[in-house]
């Protein structure tokens, strides 16, 4: 293909996910539904060529920036509370699931070698973390919840790697050694924690050095790749170098980052990571016309694989239900006896975390990288999809659902201690007493009455918020209802001078940031 045409599908697919997140939201559906399903129609497109995947390049291309952008939204100090519950799902769930899947495959195809009923474990185990993202932003759920699905879709993507690798290994030497499996895994995810520390311990110090804001944008946007790239060189866990340096920027951003780098860099970033999330998608249904003419057509994969896929697609979902319902019931009989003050998860709960079990890339690409040859290639990588586009279709559109059943509460001891009008009351104060204390020359005369009044009476007025916010909330709304109206309306006089030459571009785009400023805070504070 000529690098002209590749460039128009890559503009065309682009287009397509446009096309296809309006349909979603205007449907109703989850927009991976819609994105999986529309790749998958255009690549039986007449004339379309065909789209061949090179998983290596998909991994680095996607992976790298989408767990990096989920290390920078997760909270970190409810990561580390719930590390024990994370590494549970990321590793032991990822094991445990792999077993069964390996058990039903072997069941299934007697024939088919233990080692790649392994490799067809390992490929589905792991939930992808772009495919749970784009489920979860849909969905409101309690903390704890939300923080145990988004730190297994950080860390469990390492526990799918690391046993495909011993799988493939096994298969071609028929030798496996579990004890060197554990090592090699703690020696990849130390070496990859390592390398994430060094990595974000250098752009923490490159940043408060380059001082132009647009260089330290670009170097934020390149620390994934970098750490991931520099991990897997070294040997070791990419997947746990970009987690590591995320958290690391994650939580050095508030203090190093301007407001200026933090409002245009996120902007960037949204809209970057937005088109990658959905090029996934795409990428993974245009896939599907590979996958169904190596299995021989539709109607030969249907006919000789429908029923196997199906019973590795129940596994799977069975797998993870009876991993969390376990692993809540032991958390439920230590707490009983003393043990733990961990409050259980409940059916609810429970039944929610295990239904969110979403497969993705990082599925494909691990059943596309198998060798040409690999016993039972053709099964794995038809099984890969299936199991990608049942998750995704049928867990993912109905999770809200099933949040609406299990009617969740958040737990006393997940909720923070301040309210954020208690915060924001906080600092009102904090804010107020600096105002006092400058307000005042040497000799003690009044120099800013201005300053100090307005500050005394936000901070009076803020606490007087967080104390009766229910009495507040509605003249709350029409108030910044009228500031929203003020805003449009200097708007649109603002760009009526603009028109009439009355004032310069330069003029317009200062203005139009204050006003854009003004706007974003009035929305803030109304929601």
């Amino acid at each position: 293909m000529e690098p002209t045409h590749l460039f128009e599908l890559v503009i065309a697919m682009f287009l397509a996910i446009i096309a296809l997140h309006y349909a979603a939201h205007r449907l109703g559906l989850p927009p991976s539904v819609a994105l999986l399903t529309g790749g998958a129609s255009l690549a039986f497109v007449p004339g379309l060529p065909a789209i061949s995947i090179d998983p290596g390049l998909v991994l680095v291309i996607f992976l790298p920036p989408l767990l990096m952008d989920g290390a920078w939204s997760i909270a970190a100090g409810r990561l580390r509370r719930h590390v024990i519950g994370i590494a549970s799902l990321a590793v032991g769930a990822v094991l445990f699931t792999c077993a069964v899947v390996a058990v039903v495959a072997h069941l299934i195809f007697p024939s088919l070698p233990w080692a790649a009923c392994a490799a067809l474990g390992a490929i589905v185990a792991p939930p992808d973390a772009v495919a749970a993202r784009a489920v979860l932003q849909r969905v409101r759920l309690p903390r704890r919840l939300q923080i145990l699905l988004e730190g297994e879709s950080l860390l469990n993507d390492a526990s799918g790697l690391v046993l495909f690798r011993f799988a493939v290994a096994a298969a071609a030497t028929g030798a496996f050694s579990a004890g060197e499996a554990a090592g090699s895994f703690l020696v990849l995810a130390l070496g990859g924690a390592v390398v994430g520390i060094v990595v974000g311990t250098a752009w923490y110090k490159l940043v408060r050095r380059l001082g132009d804001e647009y260089l330290i944008i670009a170097a934020s946007v390149l620390l994934g790749w970098i750490a991931y790239l520099l991990g897997e060189q070294l040997h070791v866990s990419g997947v746990i170098a970009t987690v590591t340096a995320g958290l690391i920027m994650s939580w050095h951003q508030h203090t190093v980052l301007s407001a200026a780098m933090r409002m245009r860099g996120i902007s960037f970033w949204t809209v970057m990571i937005f088109l990658m999330e959905a090029a996934v998608f795409i990428l993974i249904g245009l896939s599907l016309r590979d996958v169904v003419e190596r299995g021989g057509g539709f109607a030969t994969v249907i006919a000789t694989m429908g029923l196997p896929m199906l019973a590795i697609l129940v596994a799977l979902v069975l797998a993870r239900f009876a991993w969390v319902f376990a692993a809540d019931f032991v958390i439920r009989l230590c707490t009983a006896l003393g043990f733990t003050r961990s409050a259980p998860l409940g059916v609810g709960g429970a039944t929610v975390l295990s239904w969110a079990g979403v497969r993705g890339v990082v599925t494909l690409a691990l059943a596309l990288s198998l060798p040409e040859g690999f016993p039972g290639r053709d099964f794995i990588l038809v099984t890969a999809f299936a199991v990608i586009l049942g998750t995704v279709l049928i867990q993912g559109t109905t999770l809200g659902r099933v949040i609406a059943w299990a009617r969740l509460v958040e737990p006393e001891s997940e909720r923070a201690r301040l309210t954020m009008s208690q915060a924001e009351a906080a600092m009102a104060q904090a804010q107020f007493g600096i105002v006092q204390s400058l307000a005042y020359d040497a000799e003690g005369k009044l120099i800013h009455p201005q300053l100090l009044e307005r500050y005394q009476r936000r901070a009076t007025s803020i606490v007087d918020y967080a104390e009766r916010t229910e009495h507040y909330v509605p003249m709350l709304h029409a108030h910044f209802d009228v500031v929203l109206e003020a805003v449009a309306t200097g708007r649109r006089e603002l760009i009526r001078l603009h028109r009439a030459g009355e004032i310069d571009d330069e003029t317009l785009r200062e203005l139009e940031r204050d006003l854009d400023l003004e706007e974003l805070s009035a929305i803030s504070a109304k929601a």
